[in-house]
């Protein structure tokens, strides 16, 4: 749907040029998840033998989810690699990971032959199967009175851009025409003394030979090399026909907006049941394929070349056996992108987390949980949080609670009883307050299972929380880009920090525009003024677009001289020569603190995601990138834990009479005792119950230990 609205910004820019700035939001000109991939891999574009195809054939049941691959789908099942693997351009899923189509190429480009009419993009199709036989529990043929149903779910838009009514999603069989047409040469390896009188004799280049029994066929072979008594020669021996086969299609569907499509059916995805009942369909090698209608902007901005019109789909399923009602699956899972436990960002320095780490972190966070099966399962939720290079660990335990089907409740119920505390669950605990490291992250991970059937059912997922030293509203994935129109517009990001601390650096994902020249910019900071930007306190100029090498990599903007901000702040930039195009995440909500300038004043984006641009505050410039940070001091055990009246230590190695210091911190960060101790033990009665960090330094070595008060 951004195609129309772009082409209409145009006119009005080119008709009133003196017209305020304008948002626009457009599609990715490039995947580089995609294109970093293809690189890796090459092209499955290499022949296959007739034998080599007919032992390839898959055998039903075929199934296929999504969660055993990830960027190209299956090649086991699947024979191209245009769709993208994802788990962010879909909006709550059936299951985590579906297969996305839109108007990139298998390097993750926009197509070649794309045009602003509809035009044939991704596609889909599966390996040939045997659809003549089944083969378990025993050999049986097949036919349309076996009741063969492939179904999948569905989803227009999802988090991406809408395919407009002119784009569809198609689904195709590949089925017998009832003709023949030519497939091959079969060839065989025939001894060259068929040919020759005596074992001294040579067969020359050009000499021209006949075939012999056993392919005495009448085909006759040019040799182009000597070839001599003991050597073999390939012959070809018959043309080889085929039944033919052409692509019908059984199912199509036109493009709408994801709410226009909620509105429709009253659901996020929609599950389609197609019969198999042609008996063209059922002969080895039958294939199904799925592919979409898109069409492009035209070219009149370069930065509007870009992907559009995404469908989602997930839960393929073809077998025998189904009827129409056969919509259900045996299954729980999670569905969506992983929760945050940070209140306010997806990342936040260490160091400002420390300085109020109750206000930090929200309270609860919703976990999308669903049952596919038919019947209810008793399922068990629960988290795990464990510090990257470190001790610090908790868990949550939701307990065990009663599923109702997806089909008839929707996701499990957030609102009461058992179902909030697998839905909603608290943030259980604060994470760590080491005073010792500039930067730490913790790995959370989620799980589901049902135990009590055979095999049990079970999910997870899995997120890094990070504390490095700069702030981000988003998850480091665009699948939008976002632009302001026309050049000389403003943008501004909205942040607040604890503390005062200092400005050192602007880190941007700008969209990679092909074929555009080189974009310029000036780099802001601005003071707050009754919430919104207000003095501009600092002013880079002349900054050039640039981008890192890797995936979705940030390009970090030093600051020429650091900036002290407090309180709320903001950063941003001024375009220059040309409109600027930045990575906008979909699946985060940072509109609230998105800002751009026009007719003098300030006004809120109307658009609902979250910019990849992060200020980098604090003493140096670490960057969050998922790397394993070192400990910096040694651990030793505190005995008993949880301890009441005192505690003891081991492993710390003191020496009589050599005194070391000891330093206990609250969860909230604050010293309660300072210590100076001559022995292996320390009276804690003072204390009240609760968690504790314990800090010891003996000489040059720091040691740390948490433990827990129970009088």
């Amino acid at each position: 749907m951004i195609k129309r609205r772009l082409i209409i910004a145009v006119f009005v820019l080119i008709v009133v040029p003196a017209l305020h700035a304008q948002e626009v939001l457009t599609g990715l000109p490039v995947n580089y998840i995609v294109e970093r991939q293809a690189l890796k891999m090459k092209e499955n574009a290499g022949f296959k033998t007739a034998a080599q195809r007919q032992a390839s054939l898959l055998t039903l049941p075929f199934f296929d989810d999504f969660t055993t691959s990830r960027v190209f789908p299956d090649s086991h099942r699947w024979v191209e690699r245009a769709t993208f693997i994802n788990n962010s351009f879909c909006y709550r899923p059936p299951n985590q990971w579906v297969a996305t189509f839109d108007a990139l190429d298998s390097t993750g480009n926009v197509y070649g032959a794309a045009r602003s009419e509809p035009f044939k993009a991704d596609r889909l199709t599966s390996q040939p199967l045997r659809l003549d036989s089944v083969f378990v529990p025993a050999p049986v043929k097949l036919s349309p009175a076996d009741s063969l149903y492939l179904s999948f779910y569905y989803q227009p838009q999802g988090m991406g851009d809408a395919p407009e009514t002119g784009d569809s999603l198609v689904l195709a069989f590949r089925e017998l025409t009832g003709n023949t047409v030519f497939s091959h040469i079969d060839s065989i390896w025939i001894s060259v003394n068929n040919f020759l009188n005596t074992p001294q004799d040579t067969l020359h280049p050009l000499d021209t030979l006949r075939a012999k029994a056993p392919c005495d066929t009448g085909f006759y072979l040019v040799n182009y090399k000597t070839l001599v008594w003991g050597d073999s020669i390939l012959f070809p021996c018959d043309s080889v026909f085929t039944p033919g086969t052409a692509w019908h299609t059984v199912w199509k569907v036109p493009g709408m907006t994801l709410k226009d499509f909620q509105k429709k059916y009253g659901k996020d995805f929609v599950q389609v049941m197609v019969p198999i009942r042609d008996t063209a369909c059922f002969y080895k090698g039958f294939q199904f394929r799925f592919f979409n209608y898109a069409s492009i902007a035209n070219n009149i901005n370069p930065g509007w070349k870009s992907n559009v019109d995404e469908w989602n789909l997930d839960y393929v399923y073809l077998n025998s056996d189904r009827s129409a009602a056969d919509t259900t699956h045996r299954a729980i899972g999670f569905s969506g992108t992983n929760p945050v436990f940070l209140k306010h960002y997806t990342q936040m320095p260490y160091r400002q987390y420390r300085s109020n780490p109750t206000n930090s972190l929200t309270p609860d966070f919703h976990v999308y949980i669903d049952n596919l099966d038919k019947t209810s399962h008793k399922i068990h939720y629960y988290y795990e949080v464990s510090q990257v290079n470190g001790l610090f660990a908790y868990s949550y335990d939701g307990g065990n609670c009663t599923l109702p089907p997806f089909y008839k409740f929707g996701f499990q119920n957030c609102n009461s009883g058992c179902g909030a505390a697998q839905a909603c669950p608290p943030v259980n605990s604060l994470f760590s307050l080491d005073y010792d490291r500039d930067t730490t992250s913790y790995l959370i991970r989620h799980y589901i299972s049902d135990s009590t059937v055979s095999p049990p059912l079970v999910d997870s997922m899995v997120y890094r929380q990070g504390f490095y030293n700069e702030y981000a509203y988003d998850d480091g994935v665009p699948e939008m880009g976002y632009s302001l129109e026309p050049a000389g517009a403003e943008l501004a990001y909205r942040f607040k920090i604890n503390v005062a601390d200092t400005l050192r650096a602007l880190r941007i994902y700008f969209n990679k525009i092909k074929d555009a020249p080189s974009q310029f910019f000036d780099l802001l900071v601005w003071r707050n003024n009754n919430g919104k930007p207000g003095e501009v306190i600092y002013r880079q100029k002349n900054l050039r677009v640039q981008w890192e090498k890797g995936i979705y990599p940030f390009f970090t903007y030093r600051l020429d001289t650091p900036v002290m901000v407090s309180g709320t702040f903001y950063v941003g930039y001024q375009q220059q020569n040309q409109s600027l195009n930045i990575g906008f995440d979909s699946n985060h909500d940072a509109s609230n603190n998105i800002f751009y300038f026009a007719d003098n004043q300030w006004y809120k984006t109307n658009f609902t995601g979250a910019l990849l641009m992060r200020p980098v505050v604090g003493q140096d410039l670490i960057m969050g990138t998922g790397k394993l940070f070192p400990e910096r001091g040694k651990t030793f055990d505190v005995y008993p834990n949880p301890a009441h009246g005192q505690i003891r230590f081991s492993g710390l190695g003191l020496t009589s009479g050599v005194p070391v210091e000891v330093v206990v911190y609250n969860l909230f960060g604050t010293i309660v005792s300072r210590q100076t101790l001559h022995q292996n033990n320390m009276n804690i009665r003072f204390l009240s119950n609760g968690m504790y960090l314990l800090r010891v330094k003996s000489g040059d070595m720091v040691y740390h230990a948490k433990f827990i008060v129970k009088h």
